[in-house]
């Protein structure tokens, strides 16, 4: 064919319909006959518009880029009229479609059953409902089906009659005359919003809408695992829509509450457990209170585990407890609780104690204590591997 449509629209081949309706609207603003200065605008305007025409549309691009004429004109070629609905045979609701963006006629009414928004709220959790997972009834706000209406929106009994401004259609046509011919410019019926419809006696509860806020309670599972952010899905279970249309999905993030014996650290959780200088000293047995003490569902032996502790204790040393932890979100098995130690050493002592300590001081010979440092390692390195 004559004419590339591609270079007068200045895109490739390979566009897309998207880039070819910015590329015709940038042009057609400055082209338009009734913004651009010359005699030849009209007929500028015109072959662009057709070269959008063209483009714009799978079919007619697909016989073009074959080499056929996709307008079906023979090969008879010029300028055609400027009459009627447009020039050349071009729809101009079409042409301010992509120019403006507005809709083409005969798309028809819109619904009033829409679907209703998504909802977010927040719950807060103990640290052993996260661990071991819940049930919670969680009270919601949001927009519920009227129930005196039933969605329709309408007062009982009655009906929505045609609109009679639109006739039904949900848009109005607007023609305006140019001197290059008529151009047809649809746009959404201000009298019923672009029902097409109107409710003659909306109802009272819910003044036409369809639907009301109502306070509920929702019962959501909480898988065990779950940490702070963590977010659950429940689908079709937010905010109804306009019209009684379906609900939007709920989303509850979960927010996990700090616990005074347990640190979470992903899979795992830590506790800190004092001994006795003794004891450290000597080594010891010691019965360890679980996060299950705290958790109705588990059983009676889980609730404590004995930790042995091994002579010569040393303050910020830990025991890792597998399989006490934290059981994970994403696959099998638990982490581990890891057992901190601090050795206390004893404030108050009688003579006797005092007595029998500074025999002992003399039987290790450390009556004398000369300062010590950390060695290679360093202050930072023994902090570090002393106190985690």
């Amino acid at each position: 064919m004559s004419k590339d449509y591609y270079e007068i629209l200045g895109v490739d081949e390979e566009a897309t319909t998207e880039q070819i309706k910015r590329a015709y609207r940038r042009k057609a603003m400055k082209v338009h006959p009734d913004v651009a200065q010359g005699e030849d605008a009209a007929e500028k305007f015109k072959e662009l518009s057709e070269a959008y025409e063209v483009l714009s549309d799978s079919n007619k691009r697909a016989i073009y880029d074959q080499g056929g004429d996709p307008l079906g004109r023979g090969g008879a070629g010029g300028a055609g009229g400027f009459g009627g609905t447009g020039f050349g045979g071009f729809d101009f609701s079409t042409i301010m479609d992509a120019m403006f963006g507005g809709q083409a006629a005969g798309r028809g009414p819109r619904s009033r059953t829409q679907r209703g928004q998504d909802a977010l709220v927040r719950t807060g959790l103990e640290l052993h409902e996260a661990v071991f997972g819940c049930t919670k009834s969680i009270r919601i706000d949001a927009a519920v089906v009227c129930p005196r209406c039933q969605g329709s929106g309408g007062a009982p009994g009655s009906q929505p009659v045609t609109c009679s401004t639109c006739h039904g259609q949900g848009e109005v046509t607007t023609v305006q005359r140019s001197f290059i011919g008529d151009i047809r410019t649809a746009q959404r019926c201000p009298t019923c919003q672009g029902f097409g419809t109107i409710i003659p006696e909306p109802c009272v509860e819910c003044s036409g809408e369809g639907r009301v806020r109502s306070s509920r309670d929702v019962s959501v599972r909480i898988p065990a695992g779950v940490s702070t952010g963590n977010r659950i899905h429940l689908e079709g279970r937010g905010e109804v829509g306009r019209g009684g249309g379906p609900a939007g999905d709920l989303y509850v993030e979960l927010v996990v509450a700090e616990h005074d014996r347990f640190r979470r650290d992903g899979d795992n959780l830590e506790t800190v457990v004092t001994l006795p200088m003794t004891a450290a000293a000597l080594g010891t047995s010691i019965d360890v209170k679980t996060l299950e003490a705290e958790w109705e569902g588990s059983e009676e032996a889980d609730r404590k585990v004995t930790v042995e502790v091994p002579a010569g204790m040393q303050s910020g040393a830990r025991i890792p407890l597998k399989g006490r932890g934290v059981p994970r979100l994403r696959g099998g098995g638990r982490g581990e609780l890891g057992v901190t130690f601090v050795v206390e050493t004893p404030r108050k002592l009688d003579d006797r104690q005092r007595d029998l300590l500074r025999q002992l001081a003399e039987l290790r010979d450390e009556t004398k204590v000369e300062a010590k440092h950390p060695g290679h390692k360093g202050v930072r390195g023994w902090f570090k591997e002393t106190f985690g």
